[in-house]
């Protein structure tokens, strides 16, 4: 009987261990409405009924997502498909556990009277991040030869007249540019989804090894963020709320009517244009067509499976 109470012990010991490890989670960038369904999962309790403990901590001017994930300081981030591969191929196996963008958001935008399609050779913004792989994929392809000029997040380069036009998500940028008043007609916005390059974004990634040491922990995390995402689906003022208090607590330039903005534009992303569902998972079509797209432009060294990429 005693031996039968000391093994007891034990378990439960081992099992409150195990609910008070710490699980970090990084999405790829400042807070704001596209990283809405965690924050629903960690403040309506999701996270912590699964038995993790998960704190969200944004990357830094210093220290990116990926840099965090490399040194073993955060155990899963967001990543844009394109960027996994690169990732991938630069010697660094990942698995996608979740995926919620199941369809590409990136647009080019030019001034009103322009056509993205005919501005051959000329200066395009794109994100110093990354984040743009797709695009320079599709510049080559159409022989379209921009000149990339980086930016870090901010619309100012077009704005100014700096650049002739600038790639934006059309959750973000794109919003940016309407609130300033600058018109903008369908001729001058290019969206990739509509022009055969509706490849997904948006994914949660832990590093292989980590994966197949914390499955199960895995599992729960996937879990617990889907039901987040399910919540803000429902409930998208109280959603909004949400975001915006983790918008104030990291001191983030925006407002209101933007993150508003984006987060219905996120939330319309979640759906699969042909299902009409919110899948949550890669879709083997989009994987095979990125990974051509990346190997025939020399972004990637091997093409990248989809076996490669999901969650056993």
């Amino acid at each position: 009987m005693r031996k039968t109470i000391i093994i007891s012990l034990f378990a439960l010991a081992s099992l409150l261990a195990q609910a008070q490890e710490k699980f970090i989670f990084t999405p790829q960038w400042t807070a704001q409405a596209q990283f809405a369904g965690y924050y629903v999962a960690l403040e309506k309790g999701f996270y912590k009924d699964a038995g993790l403990d998960v704190d969200i901590v944004h990357p830094s001017v210093t220290q990116t997502a990926i840099s965090r994930i490399r040194n073993n300081e955060s155990q899963a981030t967001t990543l844009q498909l394109a960027q996994a591969m690169e990732i991938i191929d630069d010697g660094i196996p990942l698995v996608n556990i979740l995926q919620t963008s199941m369809n590409n958001a990136m647009v080019i935008v030019s001034r009103t009277g322009k056509n993205p399609l005919k501005q051959i050779g000329e200066k395009v913004g794109i994100w110093n991040a990354g984040f743009g792989q797709i695009a320079i994929c599709m510049s080559l392809n159409d022989h379209l030869d921009y000149r990339w000029i980086p930016f870090a997040n901010s619309v100012n380069l077009f704005i100014s007249g700096a650049i002739d036009a600038t790639l934006a998500m059309s959750y973000n940028e794109y919003y940016q540019l309407l609130q300033t008043g600058i018109e903008l007609s369908d001729e001058s916005v290019y969206r990739f989804r509509n022009h055969g390059y509706n490849i997904q974004e948006d994914g949660v990634y832990m590093t292989r090894e980590y994966y197949d040491g914390h499955k199960e922990q895995a599992r729960k995390f996937a879990d617990a963020s889907r039901k987040g995402w399910e919540w803000a689906v429902e409930n998208p003022e109280e959603t909004l709320e949400i975001v915006m208090e983790y918008v104030q607590k990291e001191h983030i330039s925006t407002n209101r009517v933007l993150q508003k903005l984006m987060l219905d534009e996120i939330l319309e992303l979640l759906v699969d244009r042909e299902s009409k569902r919110r899948e949550y998972s890669l879709r083997p079509d989009m994987v095979e067509q990125a990974s051509v797209l990346m190997y025939e432009n020399g972004m990637i060294d091997r093409q990248i499976t989809y076996d490669e990429l999901v969650a056993e």
